[in-house]
């Protein structure tokens, strides 16, 4: 069986990811082929792909969402992405028992003594015909359970019950509170359900997305940017649809047959992005993009830099001026490409109005 370097698997990831060099897609498909984009900053999924997509316009992405054709979300992880209306309504029943799960294995001691399924039918009633904050749903709620504390009770009925956070939190430019309505409102019907018949079909297409956007990668891996435990009766079922590879630590990889797998000398330019993007945390064995040492970064909320493809910095902003941080010694090409490529975020940032960037010193 072929064995994939990890810089193999890092081109890999680049091509899939559309950071290998930036896609003429559509904003809507682009949104479509990543699965989705972590969105629990709200502007952050606007720098993701603006360092994908080719002459990226935020007033489109903006538009998608204030129009319901994407939302933001809690599916993948238990956290909140932004997905196209069609995923949200597709993918949400298979998401119900690990979120469900999740929630509880933070709040199963305050939540002992309710019955979840009254609560999820009391609290939807709430968020039926008007968007509220979810520590505002938990206080109303709390007139029935007085003993258990709102902010939990909000926060459970944002796991029990499918709700969108609807704009202007979300919109290019734009902040306010997270408020929530039901998807079925919002979208004007409501999520699918399972499949009668016992089968997996979403589970299955789920495998075949994750791949496209993410492989060659372990059933670790698709498990760790899902959240699902469940998948191993949808891999086996498309597995003769697969091909099999193993990595350097004899992990057995799956892939679509022609899904990109570039030369692992393929030229890899300098990409920022934003924090939690699932080009890093969208695996279980992160080592293809980012080094173990730094591996904290990601789930951290650090902005980060890619250089040579991997993780090489980390990015902020201070008084509209991109600030690089270097994890480890620069090549004066690097700095070069990193100060040019963060001049470009810096007037996508300022809408044009300036374009300063900052690059510190390299450590050591």
């Amino acid at each position: 069986m072929t064995v994939l370097s990890r810089r193999a698997l890092n081109r890999a990831t680049l091509a899939r990811q559309l950071l290998l060099e930036r896609s003429a897609l559509d904003v809507l498909d682009a949104v479509a082929h990543l699965g989705g984009l972590q969105a629990q900053e709200p502007q952050e999924p606007y720098t993701g792909l603006w360092s994908r997509l080719a002459g990226f316009d935020p007033a489109e992405l903006s538009d998608h969402v204030a129009e319901r054709r994407a939302v933001r979300t809690h599916l993948m992880r238990r956290t909140v992405h932004l997905v196209t209306a069609d995923d949200a309504l597709t993918w949400r029943s298979r998401h119900d028992a690990m979120l469900r799960q999740r929630m509880l294995g933070v709040y199963r001691q305050e939540l002992a003594a309710v019955d979840l399924d009254e609560l999820a039918a009391v609290g939807a009633r709430l968020v039926a015909d008007e968007a509220r904050t979810l520590p505002d749903v938990g206080r109303a709620l709390a007139d029935t359970w007085p003993d258990v504390p709102p902010r939990v009770l909000g926060e459970a009925l944002g796991t029990l019950v499918p709700v969108v956070q609807v704009p202007p939190r979300g919109l290019w430019g734009q902040a306010g509170p997270a408020r929530c309505l039901l998807v079925a409102t919002w979208l004007g019907r409501p999520v699918d359900p399972p499949a009668a018949d016992g089968t997996d079909p979403v589970g299955e297409a789920l495998v075949l997305r994750y791949l496209a956007a993410y492989g060659p990668a372990a059933s670790a891996d698709l498990r760790a940017w899902s959240g699902l435990a469940g998948l191993p009766a949808a891999v086996a079922a498309v597995r003769d649809r697969l091909v099999s590879f193993r990595d350097e630590r004899g992990r057995e990889l799956l892939d679509l047959p022609d899904a990109p797998r570039p030369d692992p000398d393929t030229p890899a330019p300098v990409r920022f992005l934003p924090a939690f993007d699932n080009a890093v945390l969208g695996y279980d064995d992160r080592t293809r993009i980012i080094d173990d040492a730094d591996r904290g970064l990601s789930v951290a909320g650090e902005r980060v830099v890619l250089v040579d493809g991997r993780v090489a910095a980390r990015w902020t902003v201070a008084d509209g001026t991109v600030e690089v941080t270097p994890l480890r010694r620069f090549s004066r090409a690097d700095r070069t490409a990193v100060a040019e490529e963060g001049r470009e975020l810096a007037g996508f940032l300022s809408g044009g109005a300036h374009r300063r960037v900052q690059v510190a010193a390299s450590p050591g």
